[in-house]
């Protein structure tokens, strides 16, 4: 029996395990890097043990560490979690080798699927369908898709579709695969367009059972990661599910399987071809656990300590899809920094690996949570999912809530018209600018606290004059607000967008408010709903922080606001039309730097992994300049235009911060 499990894992799926551990009565364990050290997931758990003497990308990938940590903190068990050591068979047999229970796959079973290509001949041998492997140096056809033989995630695959590149292409999968998974072996096969991308969760104990769980759809993919995922399939009819279901229990059986894995396919039509074997939990399997009733963390511990599955699995009721909530930005790049508030409400399922507070490294995984949503129908739980985005309080660092929103509501995925290209035929679209009524509760606010931290005359409003000229007008980058400052009957007289010559575009056209509008409260919000701010109060208001609720009527309507910000420069508003963000703007604006035309500029915090030019160098547009890791993933950085290189300010190695200039390129006259 477990008594003291240690989970080799960070973030979300730690907390997961622990959850599960809690109702079983299991202690738990924590690891954790320096730069985890005050993360969500080690404050949760019983004990915790620092993995010194390794940088934080690779703390986790440390074995001999976390075998350590399982000595000093008396852990009987090892749950892998996903990702990281997860499917290295090498781990699995240190944790038996030390004694330990190991909440996992047998080692054979993981060795046998931890290589792609090996797991591929194996599944053509006991006659599951597979794609052919084509020859890295000259596949013969095009397009094709690079891929890791070890891990997964996305990280180390590519899609080539000129030859030209392909040989580059390589190389950066492979280096982007050994980092991640600390082996760099890739493979080719070809891009199967326009297929779905769909997986059976598999549960086998020792005894010969082998289930499967159904199918799940996850064919919303951004850079290879999944982004969405539902059970079941919207696509799926019952015979094809059998087909797979039963290919899924025949890959298992073959590698001796034991615990919880999934087997993926994709699928093109009636055509069905094996694309990989997944010897751990996945992130999507929430939506598996509500559809068939099952802690499917739980059964891996009782299979780990030896009890036999029924005979058959449980009957599937209802819908389930999943939102991965990612620091990112539209462009799908990692965004960090500190998450100030993180509250998710309603109908729906939270996975998370953060709180309100928590700090977002560029060091992992930009993942900050799950978001499920269930319901007897799938418009059912896409509604639940929905309302709990549009609704949730998401203040601090810059995430992919909107492009979420997007697909959840595109027409085609409502539809279940989807497939592993759905993103490149639906790219997200930036969303609108914020709207006068988001901008006039943040300037009601703003201007409610500066007089709540008045130390003279308090009473007055803010903004009254002895002599009344001219209304209050404050301005934000995105637009400005215009109010009569007289309370209680505060109106808008306009909200207008700031003009180009205010370096804003002038296509952010956000109207007037109507005559009517008026502000009918403005109060502070207390610490009791979930708001953490400065602890200094005697700042002015816009630079250190702040909450409020506004409340405005307009033709009789009225609309509640929440306004929030932090000392950060932003003001994060949260109201009936969804969420805004705005930047207040000084009134004496200070000097600014300037860079010079044609600056590259890091997009995120990031190690310079590679620098691709030198000075004097000729480049075309989008040639590669240098290449970021950040996160774990590599990021080009590309010139914008055909040019000259005029200087290169970094070199292999260097840590940069977002925003640091590059590289710079003189661009050609024509």
């Amino acid at each position: 029996m477990i008594r003291r499990l240690l989970v080799a894992n960070r973030g979300e799926i730690a907390r997961r395990v622990f959850r599960t551990c809690r109702e079983l009565g299991v202690e738990t364990v924590a690891v954790y890097s320096d730069a985890d050290a005050d993360a969500p997931h080690v404050a949760e758990a019983d004990r915790a043990v620092r993995l010194d003497g390794v940088r934080p990308a690779g703390t986790y990938l440390a074995i001999g560490k976390v075998i350590e940590a399982c000595r000093l903190s008396g852990a009987d068990a090892v749950h892998p979690g996903y990702g990281f050591l997860s499917e290295n068979a090498e781990f699995a047999r240190a944790v038996l080798d030390a004694g330990l229970t190991w909440v996992g796959p047998p080692p054979e079973a993981i060795s046998a699927m931890g290589s792609k290509t090996t797991a591929k001949r194996l599944m053509a041998e006991a006659g599951v369908p597979v794609l052919p492997t084509l020859d890295p140096a000259s596949p013969g056809e095009f397009p094709v898709l690079v891929k890791a033989a070890a891990g997964g995630g996305g990280r180390g695959m590519r899609v080539v579709r000129d030859p030209g590149s392909l040989a580059r292409e390589v190389e950066s999968a492979r280096r982007e695969a050994e980092a991640a998974f600390g082996d760099g072996a890739v493979f080719v096969e070809p891009l199967l367009e326009g297929a779905r991308h769909i997986e059976v969760q598999v549960l086998a104990d020792r005894h010969g059972t082998v289930w499967a769980l159904g199918e799940r759809e996850c064919s919303i993919q951004r850079r290879h990661q999944k982004v969405v995922e539902e059970c079941p399939s919207p696509a799926v009819t019952p015979s094809l599910r059998a087909r797979l279901e039963e290919a899924a229990v025949r890959a298992a059986r073959a590698i001796g399987y034991v615990g919880a894995g999934t087997v993926e396919f994709l699928v093109a039509g009636e055509r069905v071809a094996f694309l990989e074997m997944n010897t751990r939990l996945q992130v999507e399997h929430p939506v598996t656990e509500l559809v068939y009733g099952v802690d499917l963390v739980r059964l891996q511990v009782e299979v780990a300590e030896g009890a036999r599955l029924p005979d058959a699995p449980p009957v599937p009721r209802g819908h389930a899809v999943e939102a991965r909530l990612y620091a990112e930005d539209a462009a799908y790049l990692p965004q960090t920094g500190v998450l100030h508030r993180f509250e998710v409400g309603g109908a729906v399922r939270v996975d998370a690996g953060v709180e309100s507070g928590s700090v977002v490294s560029p060091h992992y995984d930009a993942m900050l949570a799950k978001i499920v949503g269930y319901g007897a129908t799938r418009s059912e739980a896409l509604r639940r999912l929905e309302s709990a985005l549009r609704g949730a309080r998401l203040h601090g660092v810059t995430t992919n809530r909107a492009q979420l929103l997007q697909i959840l509501t595109n027409p085609a995925f409502v539809r279940g018209e989807t497939h592993t290209g759905f993103l490149d035929e639906h790219p997200p679209v930036a969303p609108p600018p914020p709207g006068p009524r988001e901008a006039l509760a943040a300037a009601l606010a703003l201007a409610a606290a500066n007089r709540d931290r008045a130390l003279v005359l308090r009473s007055l409003p803010s903004g009254w004059r002895n002599v009344r000229s001219q209304p209050r007008t404050l301005r934000f980058e995105e637009t400005s607000a215009t109010y009569d400052p007289l309370p209680p009957s505060t109106r808008a007289l306009a909200v207008t967008p700031l003009d180009s010559s205010r370096g804003v575009s002038g296509e952010n056209r956000v109207g007037r408010l109507p005559q009517s509008t008026r502000a009918l409260s403005v109060a502070p919000l207390d610490s009791g709903q979930g708001v953490r701010l400065p602890s200094d109060t005697r700042a002015p208001a816009a630079s250190s922080g702040g909450a409020y609720r506004v409340v405005l009527e307009e033709d009789r309507v009225r609309r509640a606001f929440e306004v929030c910000w932090y000392g950060d420069g932003k003001v994060y508003v949260d109201g009936p039309d969804g969420a805004a963000v705005l930047t207040p703007l000084p009134r004496l604006p200070e000097p600014v730097e300037h860079v010079a035309p044609g600056s590259l500029l890091a997009p995120m915090p990031g190690s310079v992994l590679r620098v691709e030019v030198a000075p004097g160098d000729r480049v075309d547009a989008g040639t590669p300049i240098l290449i970021l890791e950040a996160m774990k993933m590599e990021h080009a950085v590309t010139a914008p235009a055909a040019g000259v290189v005029e200087a290169v300010n970094v070199e292999k190695g260097r840590q940069v911060d977002a925003g640091a200039v590059l590289a710079v390129i003189r661009k050609e006259e024509t």
